[in-house]
């Protein structure tokens, strides 16, 4: 699908592959009122404690959920690409409870909370894998909490590598191994309870071990055995189905 003719396109690649979607259902979603934004790197799209009255859904670039404990240092509990919806739960709680930052230039897609909700009304297959695709954020925020409570350094970042691939893959962002990599190592580290230096060390022995390679922000698996094997990493918790 073309982002030009269909700026939806990457939401409905993300439903798509979430289960079967009728032409209908697709027309509905490509007839959501919008208000497209494009957003600079470190913009807040909503804070902690606002009450949205819209939800985003990202288009291009890449976001995160974080929170700011109390001594400033920001934990980010989730990363976000093109199809995903990172404020969707703004839509039955009211408040929220963490921050949604851009990572890089974003263009997202707001849509009225009203609206969305006359749509899953209207097609409640739909809101079903809505539902389906919050349940399997929650399965990859149990298993970051395995990687930042139980896992070594290396390991943790090699399993976030197989993890994003996989999830760039399902929206049709992959080409051959090679998939966008906006991450710094600041951004990984806040994820993954790491110091700079650390992940810095990390990636450079995966690099070195032919695991890896990165060039202009394009990071390419060499070995996809071997690094599933270093990053402890099972995809059953993506749930992806057979079709994507």
């Amino acid at each position: 699908m073309d982002n030009d003719a269909q700026p939806l396109a990457p939401l409905l690649r993300k439903l798509i592959s979430l289960g079967p979607v009728t032409q209908g259902e697709v027309a509905a979603t490509e007839a959501l009122p919008l208000t497209l934004c494009e957003y600079r790197p470190g913009y807040e799209i909503v804070r902690e404690r606002d009450r949205p009255a819209q939800a985003c859904i990202l288009l291009s670039g890449m976001c995160c959920r974080f929170k700011i404990i109390g001594d400033g240092d920001r934990q980010i509990n989730s990363f976000h690409i093109p199809g995903d919806m990172p404020d969707l739960q703004s839509l039955l709680l009211h408040q929220m409870d963490h921050g949604l930052l851009t990572l890089t230039r974003a263009k997202v897609a707001l849509v009225p909370h009203p609206t969305l909700l006359q749509l899953v009304a209207a097609y409640p297959r739909l809101g079903l894998l809505l539902w389906r695709d919050t349940l399997i954020d929650g399965s990859i925020f149990r298993e970051w909490m395995c990687s930042i409570g139980r896992r070594s350094a290396r390991v943790r970042v090699a399993h976030l590598i197989c993890e994003l691939f996989l999830r760039y893959r399902n929206v049709g962002l992959v080409e051959d191994m090679t998939m966008p990599f906006h991450l710094t190592q600041t951004h990984i580290g806040d994820a993954q309870g790491l110091s700079v230096v650390h992940v810095n060390r990390v990636v450079k022995s995966l690099k070195r071990d032919g695991l890896i390679s990165l060039s202009n922000r394009r990071l390419t698996i060499v070995d996809w055995e071997s690094l599933t094997q270093i990053g402890d990493f099972d995809e059953a918790y993506l749930h992806l189905t057979p079709e994507s």
